[in-house]
């Protein structure tokens, strides 16, 4: 009977990973659906194995190569205990509130599970490095705890992140560990481009090998259990390094004051950030997004004119026929929030055809267009929501505007004089903004007020 128990459980145990293809890849044939195409599974094989692997306790044979298996392969592998946790925090991959009041049949909420799955897989090496943390050290945690079915993926990061290592397992501090000077932040493919009183900054540019290890040593060798970041730019075993020194540099900046707090395998401090201007991304050593306009407003303040060529290119490159800038949320926004809004107009390109400029946040925010717009000679379409209180005198020197919108601008006085000199204007848009704005009458004379705010040329 014992024997029996134990070879019952042997082959549970071997066959799990079928067990859960069956439950969740393999397509089954929907109930009363006689046309007898089958239902896709909830997910894709290569997802499957991507979870299941991503459990630090899943046994692959020796000889596999984990990045290559097969579904036959599958079979061989021993999935770990949390494989089901993982799974399960996939298929229930959090919404935000508003997401949650969608109607779950639209588009939009569909579109919204599907970003929160794909936020679940960027993010699986994180929780990878959370479990292996879990799996050590759960016996020193209190006893309610110990359940891994009581987290959600961000509990757990919550929980091992404030985690004190008990002290017998803490490895002692070599001489690398000791204070750095400065001489500390030289490595090869890392170039100190900035050393203030306050922060050293360095810039990784290689995009070859020499970079990668470069990006590695200063995010101190990402893995949770030594390792100094969460960063994936910075892992050895993963490549999203070349996805982004593609596009542009990478910025590693670190306090000069250390407050004591080393990393234990590099020695530099462990506070430290990481900037990607291209992909808009300014995280802290655990991979959360900083506020990049309170950091250089605020503590580091000596390293915001550095950045400013840097926005600027940012501002480039979305030349063209259209520049959009939303306040505060944009590249742009993030500029004007820094520099101002006069810095932006003579930051962006003067071939631009089309600029929308529009506040998306809750602050009420009353700009003065300079005169330096007409550097935008192309300028057709003009369109500022919530943003402005005065417009130049010179706005009529736009000789090739046909469009301008002046949505929910209700500090907005006045519109220049200059503007009926504007022979190819054909459209205003007034929308939500002051009632008592100051038109200039001869403007007034040739266009047709269809209510509402709206006016168009005889």
């Amino acid at each position: 009977m014992r024997a029996t128990k134990i070879l019952s459980q042997l082959i549970v145990e071997n066959s799990r990973f079928q067990v859960l293809y069956n439950k969740l890849v393999a397509p089954k044939q929907k109930k009363g659906d006689e046309s007898g195409k089958p239902k896709k599974g909830i997910m894709d094989f290569e997802v499957l194995k991507a979870i299941i692997l991503a459990d630090p306790t899943t046994k692959a044979p020796e000889g596999y190569d984990i990045d290559t298996l097969s579904l036959e392969d599958m079979d061989n592998v021993k999935v770990g205990k949390y494989s089901q946790w993982l799974l399960k925090n996939f298929v229930n991959s959090p919404l935000t509130q508003e997401e949650k009041e969608y109607d779950w049949k639209s588009r939009e909420y569909k579109n919204a599970v599907q970003r929160a799955k794909d936020l679940f897989m960027e993010d699986l090496y994180k929780t990878t490095d959370d479990l292996k943390k879990f799996d050590k050290f759960k016996q020193y945690l209190p006893q309610e705890e110990r359940d891994i079915n009581k987290f959600t993926v961000d509990s757990l990061f919550q929980t091992m992140d404030n985690f004190v290592i008990p002290e017998k397992f803490k490895k002692a501090q070599d001489e690398k560990t000791a204070k750095k000077s400065r001489d500390g932040f030289n490595h090869a493919g890392g170039e100190i481009v900035f050393e203030g009183p306050n922060w050293t900054m360095i810039r990784i540019e290689d995009k070859g090998q020499i970079g990668k290890d470069a990006a590695i040593y200063y995010g101190g060798f990402h893995d949770h259990e030594n390792g100094e970041t969460r960063w994936c730019t910075s892992s050895p075993g993963l490549s999203y390094f070349d996805s982004y020194i593609k596009n542009g540099p990478l910025y590693v900046i670190f306090p000069n004051d250390d407050k004591g707090e080393l990393g234990g395998r590099t020695g530099l401090p462990k506070e430290r950030y990481q900037f990607h201007f291209p992909s808009n991304q300014y995280m802290d050593r655990d991979d959360r997004s900083v506020n990049l306009v309170e950091l250089l407003g605020g503590k580091m303040s000596e390293l915001k004119d550095f950045f400013k060529p840097e926005f600027a290119k940012g501002l480039t490159s979305n030349t063209g026929e259209k520049v959009e800038v939303n306040y505060p949320d944009s590249a742009a926004g993030k500029f004007i929030a820094l520099y101002g809004f006069d810095e932006l107009f003579t930051s962006l390109p003067e071939n631009i055809e089309r600029l929308f400029v529009s506040n998306k946040s809750k602050e009420n925010i009353a700009l003065i267009v300079p005169s330096t717009i007409t550097r935008f000679k192309n300028l057709s379409v003009l369109l500022f929501q919530n943003i402005v209180k005065e417009l130049p005198e010179n706005l009529g020197e736009l000789s090739k505007l046909t469009i301008i919108s002046l949505p929910d601008n209700k500090d907005l006085v006045s519109l220049p004089e200059s503007i009926v000199d504007l022979e190819d204007l054909s459209f205003i848009q007034l929308k939500g903004s002051n009632p008592n704005l100051k038109i200039p009458e001869k403007l007034l004379e040739n266009l047709d007020d269809v209510g509402n705010g709206f006016y168009y040329k005889v």
